[in-house]
């Protein structure tokens, strides 16, 4: 999903695995339509809108804008990562197993400590965090012109106690905290998240340009209120993941200077780790069923000091978000940016090389009819 920061248009929307459509033209065959129900990608779907999917670590600049605006953090408040934090009989894990050590904010959301976030999660609360999802586009149903838009789950106290008639617990911030337990997105609510905190306002989506002539209005995007000082701290933060030597996503960096890059990788669990996994080994994504597999998602915006698009990328299954999604996302953006093919010289030296050959190998279309070019009968 791409959206323009400026005004909230809608640049390109993308589901995949998808369909061949003149299959329903003339009625479908009931053996073609059993493949397209029965396939477990689900092809028939618009993921893009229509997709719940926990959203990780790129929800952790939530966390860290409802830490800052309720005052139990500053972005130099430094918290103790040992790889772990224990609460009543429960550890909750950080993803680097020996911990990070002393961080604060920009090495919270460059390295991606989730311990940092479950810390400061605990003192401003999961009510004043969903708040904040909500301002930032999440939890909520955009009104576009496509269906089954999915409006996620951005859950607080009120709403567990409505939909289970059950008690938030601490433990349920300390999940939420990074993106996991009951928090799900969908890829049009998290390129918006990305573009509101690029901009500082609430950029709604536009789908439709113009009707019989008529521009449809741009919607209002009304400052966030959120201040400046704070919306800084969390886009550098942003800026290093890609750009810092440690940062998650470095190897999706651009390395044009004039389209820098700032996101936030994020790879979200489908399955319970036990202790006993834990204790001989998490089993990696390559040894589990495809659907048992992490989430890969990334986020990100560009030009860094000029934001002019927002991105969001979730491989379904995919792994680690820094491996499967972001380079797809830095490729997408560069499209956006260049308006064609992106020039080797926007890709990082030590990559030009693999990137060539891969544009070589390229199906190019042609710009004026969308088609691949004719192939040979020689």
């Amino acid at each position: 999903m791409v959206i323009d920061v400026t005004n909230g248009d809608v640049i390109c929307i993308a589901s995949s695995p998808s369909f061949d459509p003149n299959l329903f033209v003339r009625g479908i065959s009931h053996k073609d339509y059993s493949i397209l129900t029965e396939d477990d990608h689900r092809p028939l779907a618009n993921k893009s809108v229509s997709g719940a999917y926990p959203p990780g670590s790129t929800f952790k600049m939530v966390t860290a804008l409802a830490a800052l605006e309720a005052g139990v953090a500053t972005p130099n408040t430094k918290v103790r990562c040992p790889g772990y934090i224990e609460f009543g009989e429960r550890r909750f894990h950080c993803w680097k197993r020996g911990g990070h050590g002393a961080v604060d904010l920009n090495r919270s959301l460059t390295e991606s400590c989730d311990v940092y976030y479950y810390d400061i999660a605990q003192k401003v609360g999961i009510d004043k965090i969903a708040d904040m999802g909500r301002r930032l586009g999440l939890g909520q149903r955009f009104d576009i012109p496509m269906s089954a838009i999915t409006e996620g789950v951005m859950p607080d106290k009120a709403w567990l106690l409505e939909r289970y008639q059950q008690e938030w617990r601490i433990g349920d911030t300390i999940n939420a905290s990074i993106g996991q337990g009951y928090v799900l997105t969908s890829p049009l609510q998290l390129a918006v998240m990305s573009a509101r905190i690029a901009s500082g306002r609430a950029i709604s989506p536009r789908l439709v340009h113009m009707v019989n002539d008529t521009e449809v209005a741009v919607p209002d995007a009304p400052p966030l209120n959120i201040p400046e000082d704070y919306l800084q701290a969390v886009r550098r933060g942003m800026y290093d993941v890609v750009n810092a030597e440690r940062g998650t996503g470095k190897s999706s960096r651009i390395a044009d200077e004039t389209m820098l890059l700032a996101g936030k990788t994020g790879t979200s669990q489908v399955r319970n780790i036990t202790a006993a996994e834990r204790a001989s080994g998490v089993i990696s994504n390559e040894q589990l069923p495809w659907n048992r597999r992490d989430h890969a998602l990334f986020v990100a915006y560009a030009p860094y000091d000029n934001p002019r698009y927002a991105v969001s990328v979730v491989v379904e299954h995919g792994g680690g978000g820094s491996t499967a999604a972001a380079p797809i996302a830095r490729d997408i953006i560069l499209r956006a940016l260049t308006g064609g093919i992106p020039p080797l010289e926007a890709y990082p030296t030590s990559q030009r090389g693999r990137i060539e050959t891969m544009l070589k190998e390229l199906p190019l279309r042609d710009p004026e009819t969308g088609q691949p070019p004719a192939k040979s009968r020689a």
